[in-house]
């Protein structure tokens, strides 16, 4: 039995997700699609200030040798820019192209298509007290969001600023 207001969002909130998410990301351009693995490695890049690979595959947890694979891909399909660091060509530097500044704009973790189906589904008072619940939601994950960053920025006790 669900009790508390916090297992009940954890027991609701995914039925939504998995009603409504994108499995894959089509380029809208080419049509091709894009594995999630993909996408967020592209949404871990920049057109302008190069990371290198071995930073990327940490930041995500992987190897060094898998994130390559990935980005080879990447790389191949036109989505990822990759060169050798001049300073120490030991070191690989990725960047995003105007290909994968494209995906990145039209990624959406919802499907439009989906979400317009949940919605017609309900029935206009029911819609209502949905996106009221949603509107609170927001305020409330706002509130969390404001909260750790100022946390951040509190000084800790005997370290000097």
């Amino acid at each position: 039995m669900i009790d508390g207001p916090v297992e009940r969002l954890m027991a609701l909130y995914p039925r939504t997700f998995f009603a409504c998410h994108r499995t894959h990301t089509r380029d809208p351009r080419t049509n091709r699609r894009l594995s999630q693995h993909q996408v967020n490695i592209i949404e871990h890049l920049d057109p302008v200030s190069p990371v290198t690979l071995n930073t990327l595959a940490q930041h995500l947890g992987v190897t060094p040798g898998t994130m390559s694979v990935h980005v080879e891909h990447l790389v191949r399909t036109g989505y990822v820019l990759r060169r050798r660091d001049r300073l120490d060509l030991r070191r690989v530097q990725l960047r995003l192209s105007p290909s994968g500044e494209r995906i990145r704009a039209a990624q959406s973790v919802l499907d439009p298509a989906l979400v317009a189906d949940l919605v017609s589904a309900l029935t206009p008072e029911e819609r209502d007290a949905a996106f009221r619940g949603l509107e609170a939601l927001a305020r409330g994950a706002a509130e969390v969001l404001k909260g750790r960053r100022e946390a951040r920025r509190v000084p800790k006790p005997g370290v000097n600023s």
